[in-house]
């Protein structure tokens, strides 16, 4: 007899740059399909950060059941690997209560980790970073920064050199591993136990994406940006090289609020960082296999050819 392969539980991926109308399109498949949403985004997780982040409004998360929202409070840290394990974990509870999990988001490393799996870091060891504060006070850390662009360059580039707590990580793996990050970072883990369908949802003219950027970020500003920024840098114990205040806006407010640029400049800057971070997303998916393409500029064609697909799914 013929072993019955177990049929993988199924889910559901809509990617895409930011202001491309992900959120939307997973809300209007929500009233048709049987799914709960989970977030992908690195920036959704931070509580108390909801104008610059564009987080789903009271009533689409009231409408939609939404999951790995206001996770931490902007003083922590989460990881590719929390994000991995948290969602895992919410899947499992989507697909036991009947639904189906539909991960929405533009933070492609999340994707990337959850589909591929990561390989098992070394826990911090508090004697290393101690050693390694200790030579950042004495030499600095543009001189860390250094040393790990000669060990680990692709880490090197992608870590800043005011980030201390990426570096210190960067650093410490290596001295306790002798591999590097990017090394152990790039080698696969456990891939996805479940049968993904991925789409990813862009306009197809890149100056009508300019356009909606900037008309978010103006709206954000309408919306009171600047006040939600100014009660994290009023409470004194946030400062700009934490993840949460590096998040696209927020740090270019934050420049502002510490006198360093003047307002427009903030409205210029904050714009341009969010162009040149839709830029690197699709950059990512225009490298991702197995994907199926939506205009967001035909939402309820994009609606109709993901049913079209999900149909496959569900008969």
């Amino acid at each position: 007899m013929n072993e019955i392969t177990p049929q993988l539980p199924k889910a559901i991926f809509i990617m895409g740059p930011t202001a491309s109308g992900k959120t939307a399109l997973a809300i209007e498949l929500a009233k048709t399909l049987p799914v709960e949403i989970i977030s992908v985004d690195s920036a959704l997780v931070y509580r108390g950060m909801d104008i610059g982040t564009a987080k789903p409004t009271a009533g689409e998360q009231a409408a939609t059941p939404h999951h790995l929202l206001d996770l931490i409070d902007p003083s922590q840290s989460y990881s590719a690997a929390d994000f991995r394990r948290d969602a895992l974990q919410k899947m499992a509870d989507i697909t036991q209560r009947g639904a189906i999990p539909i991960l929405v988001g533009g933070t492609m490393l999340y994707f990337k980790a959850l589909l591929e799996g990561l390989s098992p870091l070394p826990s911090a060891n508090p004697e290393i970073r101690q050693q390694l504060e200790q030579r950042a006070k004495v030499e600095g850390w543009e001189t860390l920064h250094q040393e790990l662009c000669l060990i680990d360059p692709k880490a090197g580039e992608r870590i800043h050199p005011n980030d201390p707590q990426r570096l210190t990580r960067a650093l410490e793996v290596f001295l306790i591993s002798g591999k590097t990050l990017t090394e152990l970072t790039e080698t696969a883990g456990e891939t996805l136990p479940y049968d993904v369908y991925q789409f990813a949802i862009a306009p197809q003219d890149r100056e009508v994406l300019h356009q909606r950027i900037e008309l978010r970020f103006q709206q954000m500003l309408d919306e009171g940006f600047e006040h939600e920024v100014r009660a994290l840098h009023q409470r004194g114990d946030l400062h700009v090289n934490m993840p949460s205040v590096r998040c696209v806006g927020y740090r270019q407010m934050w420049s502002w609020l510490e006198g360093e640029i003047d307002y427009n400049e903030m409205v210029f800057r904050g714009i341009c960082a969010t162009r040149q971070l839709a830029k690197r997303q699709m950059t990512w998916l225009r490298g991702w296999k197995a994907l199926v393409w939506l205009d967001s500029l035909q939402p309820d064609q994009a609606r109709e050819k993901v049913l079209n697909v999900i149909h496959t799914i569900t008969h």
